[in-house]
């Protein structure tokens, strides 16, 4: 073969390559989606595989613990949707005047009566906490409802107690015997719900149960309380619950 063929070949072969690069690409074109395509089934598979995981997360496991429907459907909705962020979390049910207290994980610590704001109602007066607490008026006792993300701090007497609002100067702390004709040991006591409503707003807790469960649990690091609701639904009070 001459150098004039061996050229010519070489050509026709070259020639040859590209056309087959463009059918594969061509092929490839075609059978592969458009990129948007792509990233839509992607994170359709994404949010697939989450709904799976959330399914499979168990409820909240209150053990022998009774509790009312509406706090177990609450607290069932934070574990599964993980809402409390991988952080310990307390459910206050008010129309109980009682506090469960949860791992990370949805598994309950313990669970206690709690002294309760003598007033009804789901919301704080605006500026409340900037007053002096007697002038606080009955109608506005009241302990909001809310999710809060709680906060271990000291109170201007000094005393330990955890925020839950702090605007509103609502906090969980360690019950306090000011006034014996309160009667607050006895309130506590009283298996009638409606007995546990006496302070302004704040939260009361027995004091073993503040000691070797509140403070240990969210007294050192940030929690989230749930308090729910007493004068309209959960799902009303808690965003994200509603698509449940």
């Amino acid at each position: 073969m001459n150098f004039a063929s061996v050229f010519k070949h070489r050509a026709e072969i070259s020639a040859g390559l590209r056309q087959g690069l463009l059918f594969g690409a061509a092929a490839l074109v075609l059978t592969l989606p458009p990129a948007s395509v792509a990233i839509s089934q992607l994170n359709s598979s994404r949010l697939a595989f989450a709904e799976v995981n959330a399914a499979d997360r168990p409820p909240a496991d209150f053990a022998l613990h009774p509790a009312s429907a509406d706090a177990r459907f609450v607290a069932d909705w934070v574990t599964q949707a993980q809402d409390n962020r991988r952080l310990p979390f307390v459910i206050l049910d008010k129309r109980e005047a009682m506090v469960f207290v949860f791992d990370a994980n949805g598994r309950i610590i313990d669970a206690s009566p709690v002294l309760l704001g003598a007033a009804v109602g789901d919301d704080s007066v605006a500026g409340i906490g900037e007053r002096p607490i007697e002038q606080v008026h009955p109608s506005e006792r009241t302990t909001p409802a809310g999710r809060f993300v709680s906060q271990p701090g000291k109170n201007s007497s000094g005393e330990e107690v955890v925020w839950v609002d702090y605007a509103a100067a609502v906090s969980m702390h360690r019950v306090r015997l000011v006034d014996p004709k309160e009667r607050r040991l006895e309130r506590l006591a009283s298996p009638d719900p409606t007995q546990r409503r006496i302070s302004y707003g704040c939260i009361n807790v027995p004091v073993a149960f503040f000691d070797s469960v509140i403070w240990p649990v969210i007294g050192t690091a940030r929690g989230v309380v749930y308090v729910l609701p007493e004068t309209r639904p959960v799902r009303e009070v808690f965003a994200g619950i509603s698509g449940r």
